[in-house]
């Protein structure tokens, strides 16, 4: 997916210039503009920061729209819809997997499977925003801090917190992390 295309139509549809917008998500206008001509990716937490500005979910932002008049109640494993930014290209290429199941438009719950690769991060700002979430870890280790609070949790050692506090994942370890995780309503 093209993210500065998306993003610099959806700060055009709805008005923003790009030092409206940087000055709303805390960021710079040069940040805006660079990642509006695809020469850098953000972080989770700045790409969750400019779509907060702008009122719209990751999960608005990155859906595929299905046009379907019956009801979908089974996905494959590749009809999960990849809602986390593309990392930088190289070595850190692929290091964060966020997979979401079906249209989280279409309910009050959004599921997904996590994929943290070592070393993987969502980024150094503290993620928050309108919801709740669990998960529950598959394999590997993450640390996760919410608000004051770090733990390191593995396989079989799961999560539940507010998200309005501030939080964030990172992955120490030398394998991949997978979480199950759950946020309702579907915010992120």
């Amino acid at each position: 997916m093209d993210i500065g295309h998306r993003l610099r139509a959806i700060r055009k549809k709805r008005g923003l210039s790009q030092r409206e917008l940087a000055t709303r998500a805390g960021l710079t206008n040069g940040t805006i503009s660079l990642i509006e001509q695809n020469k850098t990716s953000p972080s989770v937490a700045s790409l969750k920061s400019l779509l907060d500005a702008i009122q719209i979910s990751m999960a608005e932002f990155f859906a595929t729209i299905e046009e379907t008049t019956q009801s979908k109640y089974f996905y494959s494993a590749g009809e999960f819809t990849e809602i986390a930014p593309p990392e930088l290209e190289g070595p850190e290429a692929q290091l964060l997997s966020l997979r979401q199941l079906g249209n989280a438009q279409d309910h009050s719950l959004q599921v997904l499977h996590e994929r943290y690769a070592p070393g993987a991060d969502t980024g150094p700002e503290l993620l928050s925003h309108d919801a709740e979430e669990a998960g529950v870890i598959i394999q590997g280790q993450i640390e996760i801090t919410v608000d004051d609070e770090v733990s390191l949790l593995g396989p079989g050692d799961g999560y539940l917190f507010n998200s309005r506090l501030p939080h964030r994942f990172r992955n120490l370890g030398n394998e991949d992390c997978v979480i199950i995780s759950a946020c309702t309503p579907p915010s992120f």
